[in-house]
């Protein structure tokens, strides 16, 4: 079973985006592969991630170019990518509701 919603997500992006694919690749294999049961377990794994409300993460992709918002439900070790931008689209969002 999958626990990242939405794989299609990360997919499109890396295709309008190729210079993204491997970072994304390996914080995809990464997530799959961790149980990360607070916001502190993957903030010990990405230093530079934000904690935002109600779960959320920001995180940094290949060197800062671009911003992945993914909502995590610890219990049941889901992640559901909210979005993934540059920074200039990470800034017309609230990261906090998106």
């Amino acid at each position: 079973m999958d626990r990242i919603f939405s794989k299609s997500t990360l997919r499109e992006f890396c295709e309008s985006h190729p210079d993204s694919e491997q970072y994304l690749k390996t914080w995809y294999d990464t997530a799959m592969n961790s149980s990360w049961k607070t916001p502190n377990d993957i903030k010990q794994k990405y230093a530079n991630a934000s904690i935002l409300k109600e779960a959320r993460i920001v995180l940094n992709i290949k060197g800062n170019n671009y911003r992945l918002v993914a909502k995590f439900n610890f219990e049941k070790q889901w992640i559901f990518i909210r979005f993934i931008g540059t920074h200039v689209e990470y800034d017309k969002i609230d990261a906090n509701t998106i």
